[in-house]
């Protein structure tokens, strides 16, 4: 279905130049000499990546059904990564390219999001925060505070992040995966 620039709203998913992409930000406006215009934000839902565009008064485009499911992750061999469909039970396999830098933080049985057009996986979307914990890291010494520094410490996945001084194996952090940080410690 064409979708006019009237009904561009955030988070209505289009396909545009044979790719899927969501829209993030609109801006309708309505000079008072010409016709009405809208500006986008597009977020590429295959790539991750951030399109402005601008869409006159006459265009169209074409919605995409982009489909949301619960994933379940099992395990891996190389750089294929192995899922649970948490509906149908079906087992899926995603490669390491659509996962980016989320497989440093996959465990098992850690749920995701996966984003499906058509019926193909377009990208999978790791909790922004979890708990992990940490497997290998220099112990602490008595005094050291939470302003005294980093260590490096490697956790249950086998991710490299930093944390402060206190933190001693065995310890559960929660981490945020978007960027590979320490947040603080779970209990």
């Amino acid at each position: 279905m064409a979708l006019s620039i009237n009904q561009f709203k955030v988070g209505v998913t289009i396909l545009l130049d044979g790719e899927v992409y969501q829209i993030v930000e609109t801006e309708h406006v309505k000079p008072a000499k010409g016709s009405a215009f809208v500006r986008a934000k597009l977020k590429n839902l295959r790539t991750g990546n951030l399109l402005d565009r601008t869409f006159r008064g006459q265009d169209t485009a074409e919605e995409a059904f982009v489909e949301q499911r619960k994933l379940q992750y099992l395990y891996s061999q190389t750089d294929m990564y192995h899922f649970m469909d948490q509906e149908n039970y079906d087992q899926l396999v995603i490669s390491a390219d659509i996962l980016g830098d989320g497989t440093k933080f996959l465990k098992d049985n850690l749920e995701v999001l996966g984003y499906f057009y058509k019926d193909k996986i377009l990208n999978v979307v790791i909790p922004n925060f979890i708990e992990l914990v940490v497997t290998e890291t220099e112990p602490g010494i008595k005094g050291d505070t939470a302003k005294g520094g980093n260590k490096p410490a490697k956790v249950e996945t086998g991710a490299t992040i930093l944390v402060p001084l206190f933190i001693n194996i065995g310890d559960k952090l929660k981490v945020d995966t978007r960027t590979g940080t320490y947040v603080e410690r779970a209990y």
